[in-house]
Formats: structure tokens, C-alpha cells, sequence
């Protein structure tokens, strides 16, 4: 069956929102985040993005690039409640929504066409209602698939609104740089320059096989976005049967502290999705992808759990385990996955008082993190078992 999905992306959401509740922020470079030694940018403007700067850059480099950037501190409270209102109004044309952060999401509206109208006529409404609602605007990407709907909303950025057709799909694919592709970065460019691949052309050209043995299972997912192939359904929140967190940097980290530093953070963000949805994990995962495409993932089941302490002591265990297995290398991609769900009894959970502070401690940080964001709270990294 033919499917129809939209790929949804507030543009520059942090710092849009920054811009439209300070008239004097409007027209000028404008960065969300920390801005001491180790603070990363959360969001940048369209006019900070001329000079460079980017989502997870870390705050000193952005400024080196545009000395005069505004560095605003973010409000995530206010981020939280527009993004609220724009799901709302994502939510009244389907039920199948996929979220990928606060301000992006996948619908699969396959089945709401006979409602709603054509595809077109949903993407329209949808920017025309967001705008209206938020003072701000949203780029919409539709195609047959996840993978093109994603790259249909970022070919037409800002406030953008691009279709595939199925039938245009080579054609608009063509003869594009391989950076298009998710996960490719510059040691992955030349990784796969080394396999005289620079365009997607040359990839459609290159037997699967001949990817498969050289990047592995990552080779032959390649092969596929390259035909515009992409299986991989729309999966609402309470559908999923795990829940993770990851995130694919510009450029490799090479300092195994910082890397501990984003397995903490991505354990607090599972640990505060398990709890909103009432989940205990026996599972803990750990993705790591380096810039030649070779990626590990090292799991280990614990008991079910959703508290973050015990999340986190996992997935940096499993990343110790590692480093001291086969040597620290710079990473391109890290992610934790929470799975394996259980409805733990509730007295294993807090038959103890240690257990009883821990679930009170938890449930206080995520009251913080719902009210402050990110960079609200800071736990430790350095110490070793």
C-alpha cells in the first residue's frame, strides 16, 4: 500500500521563539544556550547560521565564528507550551504521529486523505494553522517515505513546503552529494570516497554487497536511501516498543569526558520519558557510531527499572567496558535505548527507603527539566567505579 508521510520541523524553534517575543532580537544572530567553557549551543538563528554556528557547537566555537552573536538563555518552559500547541494541531488530522524532538515529528496521514483532501492540502493547512496559533513557521516535507519526507522539508527551508511524488523520486535524488544522507559526515564522505563513492548516483551504482562488507548492515541502508527506499513505518510514542535518545554530532568528539557527558544527558532524557509514560526498562543499550560508519551497540539487561541513576551507571559502564576492551576512538553518533518493558511490582520498586528518595529525586528533576530544559541540572561524570 502507498503511503503518504509529512515530516514536520519548526524552524530554528529556540531561537524563532526567542525572535518573536523580543522585537529587538529580530534581523540579528541569535544563539539559545550555555556560555561558559563547556556550554553548547541549543539553537541558532538563520542569521547566526550564515556565520557557521549550529546546534550542538560548543558555545565557544560559535562565538568564535560570530563575535557578535546574541547568546540568549534558553526558556524551555515557553518551548515546552508552543510545542504543545503545535502537536494539538498536528493530532487533529491523524493519530499516527511520531515525535522526534520538541519540534519535529513524522504523521503518516495515509488514512486521513479522504478526510482532509489531498496531501498538498494538509501540508497548507498545517503551516497556515501553526502560524496563526504561534506567530511562527513550520517546514513541511511530503513523499512516500520517512527518509524523503525529512528531505523534502529541509530542501525548502525556512518556512518551506516540498512534495516528492513518487514518480519524480530519481529525479529529484539525481546525481546529490552523499552528505544528504543521514549520518553522513566528512570522515564519512571520504570514507566513502575511498569506495570512489561522492554522489548518490555512484551509490545506486555500487553493488549492496560490495557496501555490506565494507560498512556493514549501515552499507546496505545506504544502498536503499539512495533508491529512495524506506521501509521503516510511522511509530506513535505509546506504540514504540523502546525509547531512546540519540544524536549525531558535526563533528567527532574526541574526548572520552565529553562523550560521558551526552551518555548522561541521553539517560536523563530516556529515563524522563519512561516515567511520563509509566514504563520500566529491563534493557539498557548503547549505540556508537564513528566517522567511518562502523557502528557498535553494546546492551546489557538489568532489573526493570525507570530511575536515571540506575540508566545511566549502565550505559556508562557499557562505554567503559568498551574503551578499556578495544581503546577510545572519536565518536560521530551516540544513542540510549531503553526497552525490554515491565510493569515492575510496585513494592520492588520502593520497598526501600533508598529507593523512595531516588523515585522523589527523579520526579524533581523532571518538574525542573519540564520548567528550565536542558542544562538545569548537571550530574557528575568524572568519577570511576
Amino acid at each position: 500500500m502507498d503511503r503518504t508521510i509529512l515530516h514536520v520541523d519548526l524552524d530554528a524553534f529556540f531561537a524563532s521563539v526567542e525572535q518573536r517575543d523580543d522585537p529587538a532580537l529580530r534581523g540579528r544572530p541569535v544563539l539559545v544556550g550555555g556560555t561558559g567553557r563547556r556550554g553548547v549551543v541549543a539553537a541558532a538563528s538563520y542569521e547566526a547560521r550564515a556565520f557557521g554556528c549550529h546546534s550542538a557547537q560548543p558555545s565557544i566555537v560559535a562565538r568564535r565564528l560570530c563575535p557578535q552573536a546574541i547568546f540568549v538563555k534558553g526558556r524551555h518552559d515557553v518551548y515546552r507550551e508552543v510545542s504543545r500547541q503545535v502537536f494539538d494541531i498536528l493530532e487533529t488530522y491523524t493519530p499516527l504521529i511520531q515525535p522526534l524532538s520538541i519540534d519535529e515529528a513524522f504523521l503518516d496521514v495515509t488514512g486521513s486523505l479522504r478526510l482532509f483532501g489531498t496531501a498538498l492540502d494538509i501540508a497548507r493547512d498545517i503551516r497556515t494553522r501553526v502560524r496563526r496559533t504561534t506567530d511562527l513557521t513550520i517546514s513541511v516535507g511530503v513523499a512516500p517515505n520517512k527518509f524523503l519526507a525529512k528531505l523534502a522539508s529541509e530542501l525548502e527551508k525556512p518556512d518551506g513546503l516540498c512534495v516528492i511524488e513518487a514518480d519524480l523520486i530519481r529525479e529529484i535524488l539525481g546525481d546529490r552529494s552523499v552528505r544528504i544522507l543521514p549520518g553522513v559526515g566528512p570522515a564519512g564522505e571520504r570514507a566513502l570516497a575511498k569506495l570512489g563513492v561522492r554522489t548518490l548516483e555512484d551509490l545506486r551504482r555500487t553493488p549492496r554487497d560490495v557496501l555490506r562488507d565494507r560498512l556493514g548492515d549501515y552499507g546496505e541502508t545506504l544502498h536503499d536511501r539512495a533508491h529512495g527506499i524506506d521501509d521503516r513505518p510511522v511509530v506513535p510514542d505509546r506504540e514504540a516498543k523502546s525509547i531512546s535518545h540519540e544524536c549525531t554530532f558535526h563533528e567527532d568528539l574526541d574526548d572520552p569526558d565529553l562523550v560521558e557527558g551526552v551518555i548522561l544527558d541521553h539517560a536523563q532524557r530516556v529515563a524522563t520519558r519512561l516515567r511520563a509514560h509509566e514504563r520500566h526498562a529491563s534493557t539498557v543499550s548503547l549505540k556508537i557510531r564513528f566517522g567511518d560508519f562502523q557502528t557498535i551497540t553494546r546492551a546489557r539487561t538489568i532489573d526493570a527499572t525507570r530511575r536515571t541513576d540506575h540508566l545511566a551507571r549502565t550505559a556508562l559502564d557499557l562505554f567503559r567496558t568498551w574503551t578499556r576492551s578495544e581503546g577510545f576512538r572519536p565518536v560521530r553518533l551516540i544513542g540510549v535505548q531503553a526497552s525490554g518493558f515491565d510493569h515492575a511490582p510496585q513494592g520492588m520498586l520502593f520497598g526501600i527507603d533508598e529507593d523512595r528518595r531516588q523515585h522523589a529525586l527523579d520526579h524533581a528533576a523532571d518538574e525542573i527539566l519540564r520548567k528550565f530544559g536542558k542544562g538545569a541540572i548537571t550530574r557528575g561524570t568524572r568519577a570511576r567505579p
